[in-house]
């Protein structure tokens, strides 16, 4: 890949005097993705529009005290469980696992002290036609209650001038349960421009969705078809089109918030594509996982800010592949748990390119 580089720098000192790098994987055309230690997290990822010019297209912060001072996921790699696990109970082989809580009665994002609020250690920088960097963090067993030792390894690569792999691979010295993703919040409209996302066009291969409680826990129910309702993105919708629908999955979290049981199965597969109106961004996922969280930037609600601006509600949204929420709880759902013999992998693609003439307005209802 013509012009790839890698550079790298000091983004900032945690409290205890350790030292946060940053990591910048460069493509062509100015794509560029940036990578800190500290949760591991995407802290810039930088993209052309159809004219050229080229935008950071996620939120987060411009310095360190952002991530450590307000826990927010922004562009973090989530775990030891992403999403939530019920009451933060379950049973494994016969034995009851009780983890700490941190979203009300449940279990979210790993707990209270998740993957995101670890400093990674860079194993590996790779500067050759398709640049990367590969991180490690070890979880002892116990932590947050998760039992087994588990060996996380996470790869930003490029493996296109203007695409991004994400990998993670997972081991334990004993039967437990993983659920790994990346928490990136996006608006492909570009951060300078910084309009709400309601217009941005959204496609999710799924035929159904998880119905949720009102804690956002799924229902004691089968997968529930999209068809004629609010979460049908089967075809090209803006995310802002039947928001406001009176629905009651969309009243109870305000907006999207619900996991999307893909299909295809095994293997990486096209899961979404979103297409921004203004700039001609397009961002196409693919992936290996069974579902996808799509989560519409509700709880945005103007009391952070980063990189120069407040962060309101739909300014940005977040697709999240993963196993599906409660999975552990779920029998019925694909499982999470992870032997010493197995090994954990994601796999996920973000391929950005560009659209035809621009819109002369927004999609949004």
């Amino acid at each position: 890949m013509a012009n790839a580089h890698i550079t790298r720098d000091v983004f900032g000192t945690l409290p205890d005097g350790r030292a946060v790098e940053r990591i910048a994987l460069h493509g062509a055309g100015g794509f560029e993705a940036r990578i800190i230690t500290f949760g591991a997290a995407l802290q810039a990822l930088i993209a052309p529009d159809r004219g050229g010019v080229c935008d950071d297209v996620v939120l987060g912060h411009d310095n360190l005290d952002g991530y450590v001072d307000k826990r927010q996921f922004f562009g973090a790699s989530v775990g030891r469980y992403a999403n939530r696990i019920a009451h933060g109970r379950f049973v494994l082989d016969g034995e009851t696992v009780q983890l700490n809580t941190n979203d009300g009665p449940h279990a979210l994002h790993g707990g209270p002290d998740g993957f995101d609020r670890k400093l990674w250690q860079i194993l590996d920088i790779d500067e050759g036609g398709q640049p990367a960097v590969t991180l490690r963090y070890v979880s002892p067993t116990g932590e947050e209650n998760y039992p087994g030792r588990l060996d996380v390894r996470l790869t930003y690569r490029l493996t296109g001038p203007t695409e991004l792999s994400i990998s993670f691979d997972a081991r334990t010295d004993r039967p437990t349960i993983v659920n790994l993703t990346n928490h990136s919040f996006f608006n492909l409209e570009g951060l300078s421009a910084m309009t709400d996302i309601l217009g941005h066009e959204l496609t999710i291969d799924a035929d159904a969705f998880l119905a949720i409680d009102d804690t956002a826990i799924p229902l004691p129910e089968p997968p529930r078809a999209v068809d004629g309702t609010p979460f049908d993105f089967r075809s090209a919708t803006a995310i802002g089109a039947r928001i406001r629908a009176d629905e009651r999955q969309l009243r109870g979290s305000l907006g999207y918030d619900h996991n999307y049981c893909l299909r295809g199965g095994q293997g990486v597969r096209l899961a979404a594509r979103v297409v921004a109106p203004r700039s001609g961004r397009v961002l196409e996922l693919s992936t290996d996982q069974p579902g996808l969280q799509f989560y519409s930037g509700n709880y945005l609600n103007g009391s952070s800010s980063g990189k120069g601006r407040l962060y309101r509600q739909s300014d940005a949204f977040c697709l999240e592949p993963q196993v599906w929420p409660d999975t552990p709880n779920r029998p019925d759902f694909p499982s999470a748990r992870l032997a010493p013999e197995e090994v954990y992998r994601h796999h996920s693609v973000y391929r950005f390119s560009t659209s035809g003439a621009a819109a002369t307005q927004g999609a949004a209802a």
